[in-house]
């Protein structure tokens, strides 16, 4: 790990989407940032000269049971963790998966937790250790209400449960004065506190929080979704070496591929969208075909459909359809089929937008794509990221969680990609800007 940043940043996920959201503010700020499937990825990532100063873990611990998702968490923290590395615990901000399971068996190993689960770019804010979602009771969304049945959403209520000690802070003390604040945050030692929860209604809010708690040398790491992420990703501080310019991709030949995994409300408008302005070609896969695998009779020609296309080098958005048989817990099980019927044809793949965090890492993981240097943002939550090796193919990545995003985020996802530099005209673009040598 020696090529690695010695003070820098460590970043655990519970899904990919999760991991590039989360991450993604930091690439935007000049910091060279991985997204990682495994560990091993990402030592091999920073053997080369440039160093990297943030690593975003995904674990893909969401759907596991919380005792496995926990040991899982823990020992990436274990295997990634570096000497002035600090740990920032990423949680979806609707508090899906094994999120407090996780933080609790971080906890004696990193400090006290300063948990902020609050996105408002994306309408998520918390008041009183609840989670709203534009406004509403989280409790009342239809992605609680799909994954959760009756369970409470209450941030303080879950850690509890999950063995943690805690206090809250609102938001007026947050925006008092400062100094109450951070004598409040020292006190938790002497009151044992172990998860300390932080009300936020806007970015000014995280803002604040991320400053304060960012000086302090109290031993702690951070909870929170990409909202808390990007308001840290603005401190020179967190880091030893000066930002860098953003990397650059250049376009790449081939199709663009969507995958939506997600069968969201908010996934099916972005698709809508996607089709009438862009005019993508759409299949959407029955659920039956994909949980019987290639011993489907019709695996052979869903495959022959999607190769159509793509050897065609014709945009194409494919789904996972839904039915009557439908369980969230299958959400791995059809993503993997997914990628397994799409990857003898991802060669001809110029460009992939995955929505669901399960769904870009089976993608990712059945063509050899171990990690990514992320790029820039389209939106709020959507990454545009590169595999971090070099591959035959190489196509640009942009990721995006199901039922996260603007109406506009799949298609403006899609007119990115179509708008990269090519090649010759970023040679063209240098060659201009060179100033002539002077040979007197």
């Amino acid at each position: 790990m020696s090529a690695l940043n010695p003070r820098s940043l460590l970043i655990i996920a519970d899904d990919l989407s999760g991991a590039a959201d989360c991450a993604i503010a930091f690439a935007g700020a000049g910091r060279r940032t991985i997204v990682t499937l495994d560990a091993s990825s990402a030592l091999k990532a920073g053997a080369d000269a440039n160093p990297i100063d943030v690593i975003a873990a995904d674990t893909d611990t969401r759907r596991l049971a919380p005792q496995v998702a926990a040991r899982r968490t823990a020992d990436a923290f274990s295997t990634l963790n570096a000497p002035g590395r600090r740990l920032y615990k990423k949680i979806d901000s609707t508090l899906r998966g094994n999120w407090a399971a996780e933080v609790a068996a971080l906890q004696p190993r990193a400090g006290l937790a300063i948990v902020a689960p609050a996105f408002p770019a994306t309408g998520r804010t918390t008041h009183r250790a609840r989670v709203l979602v534009r406004g509403e009771p989280l409790e009342s969304t239809d992605t609680w209400k799909l994954e959760n049945a009756d369970r409470p959403a209450n941030v303080q209520t879950m850690l509890e449960d999950a063995g943690l000690r805690c206090d809250s802070i609102n938001v007026d003390t947050l925006r008092g004065d400062a100094d109450v604040l951070r004598n409040r945050i020292r006190a938790t030692t002497k009151e044992r506190v172990e998860a300390l929860i932080v009300d936020a209604h806007t970015s000014d809010d995280l803002k604040r929080l991320a400053e304060i708690t960012s000086q302090l040398d109290h031993e702690l790491f951070w909870v929170g979704s990409g909202g808390l992420a990007r308001e840290l990703a603005a401190l020179p501080a967190l880091f030893s070496n000066p930002p860098n310019r953003p990397l650059v991709h250049e376009k790449q030949d081939g199709a663009i591929l969507v995958l939506v995994g997600s069968l969201s409300s908010v996934s099916e408008r972005q698709c809508a969208m996607l089709r009438e302005r862009a005019g993508v070609a759409e299949l959407i896969v029955p659920p039956a075909i994909l949980r019987a695998g290639d011993a489907h009779h019709d695996w052979r020609e869903w495959q022959r459909k999607i190769g159509d296309f793509l050897v065609k080098r014709i945009d194409l958005l494919v789904r996972i359809g839904r039915d009557d048989a439908f369980d969230p817990a299958e959400g791995a099980h059809l993503s993997n089929a997914l990628a397994a019927l799409v990857a003898p044809h991802f060669g001809h793949v110029g460009g992939l937008i995955a929505t669901g965090g399960e769904t870009a890492r089976a993608m990712l993981s059945a063509t050899g794509i171990g990690s990514l240097d992320l790029l820039a943002e389209v939106e709020a939550g959507v990454a545009v990221a590169r595999p971090s090796a070099p591959l035959p193919s190489r196509p640009a990545i942009v990721t995006k969680a199901g039922a996260f995003g603007s109406e506009h985020a799949l298609f403006g996802a899609w007119e990115h990609l179509r708008r990269l530099p090519s090649s010759a005209t970023k040679t063209a673009t240098a060659t201009a800007t060179i100033p002539a040598t002077n040979t007197h």
